[in-house]
């Protein structure tokens, strides 16, 4: 019995417990109660916005989290804290989190938002949404309790609020990637408020404004980010004391100065970005202690010096990019150590010395970049090591050897780019078949024989790889390679400088006809093309460059009219030019120089020309009226349309061209008075108008818009000018220097990420003969007026031009004197002012330039001495021929005065006495004995050649009696 009372009152427990724990395990399962007020608050916070797709990033997982927000039907046990993207506590049922990041989320957020009654928020992420250029409401500050907040990329504007910074329980913000914009009173105020921060993150937040020291007060901060922000000034020294940071990004600003030693301090950073900036100096040797590194990004500054030796230090690092700087030296050994490097980006440097074998350590490496330094030596072999390698770019520097043949074993490669180095030897393409992933391969302007054909590669089995880039310039390359023909992906090919002849292969049409956007065949010895189609095939073809052949074809035309470069100068083209060039819409590059084209050029009227940057028709045969017409807008920079034969006037369309830099129209039939209304135009360096007949005065304009005010070179030779000409009016704003090279045509090559730079070129009279001159520095300024009427005085305003480094006169009908100002011209290296009426002496400050090579004043009515100076020795008597009065050491007539070519030196003695002489007792002796003799031929020449001779015989008794004067030993 009492056995049995004690079995059931276990039993009694047992169910009692059981009914204990199952009932507090329903009752923890259950989500905690939702609170009406603040489910209400955030049904009609979603109301207030709608679904939008395009609000959000797709690839950031995103899908409508607020869907799911819907109140409970009659009967159901749901509530708020179940929706996606609620948290709610367990205790009081509040919600604290509010995580709507990539919501698809579009519309207003102002102060009456319901957002605002969920005032037990601790955590909230609105980011990756659209909120429609919202400002941050000032009610921001009804979350007390917030401890994260992000609102990165939603689309906020206007200036950061103050609230903000209010909210001082916060330990991650996040502001970056919108349209906010603040200043250095806001960041103070969060190194004040929020000194619990851990993370910070406001990049692309235009703050404008130096880093306040007082940010070292946010002690705490793990994770820093102000990349763009548009701040300026030196990096605080005081950064180097937030020792808990792990991530510090101050990229894309404009800081200046040296990177602060103090970085060093940092020892827990794993990621450090200081790239885009305008830091210089050396890199500090004490970002060697920072060992958790795994990303160094210091590229695109002006750091110079050498590369720390105590970057060795570092071998955690998995990417380091210090391109784009200054930086010299040798690549250390030590870098072998770095065996976790994935990317290494040293290029666009000085650096110097060979690549260390050691690199072969890198066997983690996928891309290394050396390009653009001034490496040398022989490639190593240990880079065959590096099996991951994908990237391989050694293009413009000095390696000179052999390729080495174990780089034919990256079979992960699949970009290799060597060109531009001094590499040597043969290369037997078909060695890179083993290559399958190869896309892109640059092997162009070394001293590499390539051999393209072989039985092997001429098999059907073989499977050549399929290119994309394939640049073999310059390789002394004979036939066209018949491999290209099985290419379908190629987007550029580069095959210029080689030895190519005859004529281009049929098949050639038939080549990634899809794909292909740049093709450069220029400076072969092509000579026509087997079935030409009546346009080229590639429908995507954006640069096209056929120069320097042998081609006499009719004029081969792109179909695409997305074709950008278009150059086909220096062949043999006969012929006219189509009206389907008309269709080529998108041409910024044009050039269809030395050739024998002829005709009238086709009238596109508005159709063609509008994105045009550079016309070049030279040296053709073309004739008729110039046809084409420009509107505002045109993007016109140079046009050379000279060695022709148009006529009539220069189109007054050329003033709408507010980019025009140079325009050459020489050697033509234009019959046009000055083109004053050029003078527009703001940007006209450059105008070349000689051969031609130009004629009448050039009339100084009322209109005061009408300056020439960047005009460098001039030339208006052999036309039929007259009047005064107007230097003052054309030249009066070139008084200053530019030092810059003029640029014509510059573009980023067509999204390959390298560049095509190309310079004004142009043939002028120089110097007495023709002169090619492949760039034109822009400080430089010439003027040529030579074989006109141009008739008045050469004006003292000449002497202001300091760049002028040719001046030509010659062959006009200038009167007066040639002006002293002349003298201050330091840079002038020719000047020529024969066959006109010019008269007086020639200046003596002449004799200071001293860069002067080629002087030329014959045929005036100059007169006097000629200066003396070390080049106008050099000066033969062609140079003075024409001027009866000149005298000098190298003309026919002496100056009787030994000192004549430089002005006498005024003296006290010369002072004291009204004849200039002093007669001592030795001259008058010598006079009594000699005196009847020089009386008698005194009295000759006073009768006869009274006029010259007298000052001859008066400057040979001066000289006299300074002899006599002399002390004798």
């Amino acid at each position: 019995m009492g056995s049995s009372l004690c079995v059931l009152s276990i039993l009694v427990l047992v169910v009692l417990s059981f009914h204990f724990v199952v009932a507090n395990s329903s009752r923890s399962l259950q989500q905690p109660s939702c609170h009406d007020e603040e489910s209400s608050a955030m049904l009609q916070f979603k109301q207030s916005l709608v679904i939008d797709p395009s609000a959000s990033n797709v690839y950031n997982g995103a899908y409508p989290k607020v869907s799911t927000w819907k109140p409970p039907l009659q009967g159901e046990n749901k509530t708020c804290c179940s929706w996606a993207g609620v948290e709610c506590d367990e205790k009081t049922g509040h919600v604290i989190g509010l995580d709507l990041s990539s919501s698809f989320l579009h519309g207003s957020i102002n102060s009456n938002s319901t957002l605002f009654r969920l005032v037990h928020l601790e955590r909230l992420n609105l980011a990756d949404n659209n909120f429609n250029s919202s400002q941050i409401p000032p009610t921001i500050r009804n979350f007390p309790r917030l401890r994260y907040l992000n609102l990165s990329m939603s689309g906020f504007s206007g200036h950061a609020s103050s609230e903000v910074s209010q909210l001082s329980k916060l330990t991650s913000l996040d502001l970056s990637q919108n349209f906010m914009f603040s200043d250095e009173r806001f960041l103070r105020s969060l190194a004040q408020n929020l000194t619990g921060l851990e993370i910070l993150y406001l990049s692309y937040m235009n703050i404008s404004s130096t880093v306040p020291d007082t940010l070292a007060n946010l002690s705490h901060l793990t994770s820093l980010s102000l990349r763009t922000c548009g701040l300026f000034g030196k990096l605080p020294f005081s950064l180097g004391n937030i020792r808990h940071l792990i991530y510090l990004d101050l990229g894309d600003n404009k800081f200046t100065g040296q990177i602060s030693a103090s970085l060093g301090n940092l020892t827990r950073l794993t990621e450090l970005s200081l790239f885009l900036n305008q830091l210089s100096g050396p890199i500090p040797t004490s970002l060697g202690n920072l060992t958790r590194l795994t990303k160094l990004l210091l590229f695109s500054n002006q750091l110079s010096g050498p590369i720390p030796a105590s970057f060795g230090n570092l071998t955690r690092l998995t990417t380091l990019s210090l391109f784009s700087n200054q930086l010299s030296g040798p690549i250390h050994a030590s870098f072998g150590n770095l065996t976790q490097l994935i990317e290494l980006g040293l290029f666009s440097n000085q650096l110097s010395g060979p690549i260390p074998t050691s690199l072969g350590n890198l066997t983690q490496v996928g891309q290394l970049r050396l390009s653009f330094n001034q490496l040398s030596g022989p490639i190593p072999a240990s880079l065959g090591n590096l099996t991951r390698l994908t990237k391989l770019k050694l293009y413009s520097n000095n390696f000179n050897g052999s390729i080495p043949q174990s780089l034919f074993n990256l079979m992960n490669l699949q970009s290799l780019n060597l060109g531009n180095n001094n590499l040597s030897g043969t290369v037997e393409f078909h060695k890179f078949v083993k290559l399958q992933k190869l896309t892109s391969l640059d092997l162009s302007s070394n001293n590499l024989e390539v051999l393209t054909e072989s039985k092997y590669l001429n098999k059907a089995t073989t499977a050549v790889p399929k290119f994309e880039k394939l640049r073999l310039s310059w390789c002394n390359i004979e036939e066209f390679p018949s491999f290209l023909r099985s290419q379908v992906t190629l987007s550029e090919l580069d095959l210029s400088g080689n030895k190519l002849q005859g004529q281009l292969p049929k098949w050639i049409w038939n080549t990634s006809t899809q794909t292909l956007r740049w093709l450069d065949i220029s400076h072969n010895f092509l000579s026509g093309v087997v079935q030409s189609p009546a346009v080229l095939p590639w429908a995507n073809l954006v640069m096209l460059d056929l120069s320097f052949n042998m081609l006499c074809e009719l004029l081969l035309l792109p179909s695409a009219a997305s074709i950008r470069y278009y150059n086909i100068a220096n062949n043999k083209l006969t012929g006219q030019v189509s009206p389907m060039i008309c269709n080529l819409t998108s041409l910024e590059y044009l050039d269809l120089s030395n050739n024998m084209l002829i005709g009238d050029l086709p009238q596109c009227g508005g159709n063609f020309g509008a994105e045009l940057e550079y016309l070049k028709l030279e040296n053709n045969s073309f004739h008729g009226i110039f046809p084409q017409s420009y509107t505002n807008g045109s993007n016109l920079r140079m046009m050379d349309i000279s060695r022709n034969n148009f006529h009539g006037q220069l189109s007054r369309s050329l003033a709408n061209c507010a980019s025009l830099e140079v325009l050459v129209v020489s050697h033509n039939k234009f019959n046009d008075t000055f083109p004053v209304w050029l003078g527009v135009v703001p940007e006209l360096k450059i105008l070349t108008m000689d051969h031609n007949m130009f004629y009448g005065v050039i009339v100084e304009p009322n209109k005061k818009n009408l300056t020439f005010a960047m005009l460098r070179i001039l030339d208006l030779s052999y036309n039929n000018f007259s009047g005064e000409f107007p230097i003052e009016y054309i030249f009066s704003g070139n008084g200053t220097s530019i030092t810059d090279v003029l640029e014509y045509y510059h573009t980023n090559d067509l999204e390959y990420n390298e560049y095509v730079l190309l310079y004004y070129s142009i043939t002028i009279m120089s110097k007495g003969v023709e002169r090619y001159y492949p760039k034109i520095q822009e400080e430089l300024i010439l003027i040529d007026i030579s074989s006109n009427n141009f008739e008045g005085k050469i004006p003292e305003f000449i002497g202001t031009l300091k760049g002028i480094w040719s001046l030509n006169f010659s062959n006009n009908n200038l009167t007066g004197s040639i002006p002293s100002s002349l003298g201050n011209l330091s840079r002038l290296e020719s000047l020529d002012l024969s066959y006109n009426k010019l008269f007086g002496e020639i200046p003596q400050q002449l004799a200071q330039l001293d860069f002067l090579t080629k002087f030329n004043v014959s045929h005036n009515n100059l007169t006097g001495p000629v200066p003396r100076g070390t080049h106008f020795t050099t000066f033969d008597s062609t140079s003075y021929h024409g001027n009866q009065g000149l005298c000098g050491d190298l003309l026919p007539q002496k100056c009787e005065n030994s000192e004549g070519t430089q002005l006498p030196p005024s003296t006290s003695e010369d002072n004291d006495s009204a004849s200039g002489i002093e007669l001592d007792c030795k001259f008058v002796v010598a006079g009594l004995a000699s005196g009847l003799l020089v009386g008698v031929v005194l009295a000759d020449f006073v009768i006869t050649k009274w006029n010259v001779r007298f000052i001859e015989i008066v400057a040979i008794l001066i000289r006299l009696s300074k002899r006599m004067r002399r002390p004798r030993n």
